[in-house]
């Protein structure tokens, strides 16, 4: 494979996941036009609520690398190389990201800050 081809990632993808795939995209998307939506309404981060939401994204870290595992053929033992554990990383920090974002922008949209009197 001379190239990448990002058709051959999404139809990779879509075997392993499955319907999934397409749920996790639409989540992805929702979750970045409303976390954008409301930065611009805040006009910046509050930090309460992203200290609390980056505790959470621990727990999304370890859900990502729960369904890898579960849509794979291999399991944690099965890694050998470096680039296996690279790629267990990635897999963790793209979940711990993607919990930080979407549980900052659903606390964000239930409970928004106070404007200051």
């Amino acid at each position: 494979m001379k190239e990448l081809d990002p058709m051959v990632f999404l139809s990779v993808f879509q075997e392993m996941l499955g319907p999934l795939l397409w749920i996790m995209l639409l989540v992805a998307v929702l979750g970045t036009v409303a976390f954008l939506a409301l930065l611009v309404r805040e006009r910046g981060l509050v930090s309460r609520r992203l200290v609390r939401a980056e505790v959470l994204g621990i727990f999304g870290g370890a859900l990502a690398l729960v369904i890898m595992a579960k849509v794979s053929s291999s399991g944690f033992t099965d890694a050998g190389g470096p680039a296996d554990w690279f790629l267990i990383a990635l897999v963790y920090g793209v979940g711990l990201v993607a919990t930080v974002v979407l549980t900052y922008t659903i606390m964000g949209w239930i409970s928004p800050r106070r404007a200051p009197r």
